[in-house]
């Protein structure tokens, strides 16, 4: 990626995290990048295109820190560890996060190609957390296994990102999201061992 768009990108973030998508106008991200605003419409074709590129970008961030291919630990240990990945992705790349995650307004749809994204990394978090399930497990509920533990993540860090997050160290948000995950998947685990014949 070039350097203007780059710049382009990270003002569209931090303005992002300042003020939600209104305060996403071409002319405040120009501003803040010190680009034109014909740079803008030249590398992003508007407003739309620098939030589908946040979009996937963000998506693209959750797909690379949850693409594990790891035989040496366990799969409950595999699946924490893409927990942490995600976990890292909602700290150090906040305005991608709030923006993939719901914290838009309705004048944005993502674009087919960022859907596409989204439903690949969603996929991928459906097949590291099918770890611990039975192979014939149906494809159905796997996904509602890998939601569980996105709705998990997900609501730890939406209360991190807002007022309640005062009440807790912020070193401890993600101790805590770990341990409501690794809860609910040894749950999970001695569920399937007791289902299965002795």
């Amino acid at each position: 990626m070039n350097d203007a768009k780059s710049k382009i990108l990270q003002a569209a973030s931090e303005l992002f995290l300042e003020g939600g998508t209104p305060a996403l106008s071409v002319r405040a991200i120009s501003k803040r990048a010190g680009v034109s605003t014909i740079g803008i419409y030249s590398h992003f074709n508007g407003k739309q295109g620098i939030l589908d590129e946040l979009y996937i970008e963000g998506f693209e961030k959750v797909f690379s820190e949850i693409d594990i291919i790891d035989t040496k630990h366990s799969p409950r240990e595999v699946i924490l560890q893409g927990v942490k990945g995600y976990l890292k992705v909602a700290d150090q790349y906040e305005a991608h996060y709030r923006l993939i995650f719901g914290e838009s307004d309705s004048g944005y749809a993502p674009s087919e190609e960022a859907r596409v994204m989204a439903e690949k990394a969603f996929s991928k978090l459906v097949d590291i957390s099918s770890l611990i399930l039975p192979v014939e497990t149906e494809a159905a509920k796997k996904q509602r296994f890998a939601l569980e533990i996105w709705a998990l993540v997900h609501g730890y860090v939406s209360l991190k990102h807002h007022a309640i997050a005062t009440l807790i160290n912020p070193l401890e948000w993600n101790e805590l999201a770990l341990s409501a995950v690794a809860t609910h998947i040894d749950a999970v685990i001695s569920k399937y061992a007791l289902s299965i014949p002795r």
